[in-house]
């Protein structure tokens, strides 16, 4: 699953540094997540380190983007590799 931000979203800066995987880039009004790096941080921390920062609560589960653990683990190792 990647993750998603909505346009609840104040552009605070927070979320774009903590991502490994420099999936957050800000928009034209917010900031947004490529879901094809968007690893909800497995394969780096136990959380989703956008989702702990947030102060207004505005990360969610993308719904178009529905992965497993494993996928989302398999996407890390990707990733990980083409680096």
């Amino acid at each position: 699953m990647a993750l998603t931000i909505t346009e609840e979203c104040i552009s605070c800066d927070a979320c774009e540094p903590v991502c490994p995987n420099q999936a957050i880039y800000l928009g034209d009004e917010y900031y947004q997540i490529n879901p094809k790096l968007c690893t909800e941080c497995v394969g780096h921390f136990e959380q989703a380190q956008c989702i702990e920062v947030c102060p207004v609560i505005c990360i969610f589960t993308h719904p178009a983007h529905q992965e497993s653990k494993q996928e989302l683990q398999e996407k890390y190792n990707r990733l990980k590799n083409n680096v």
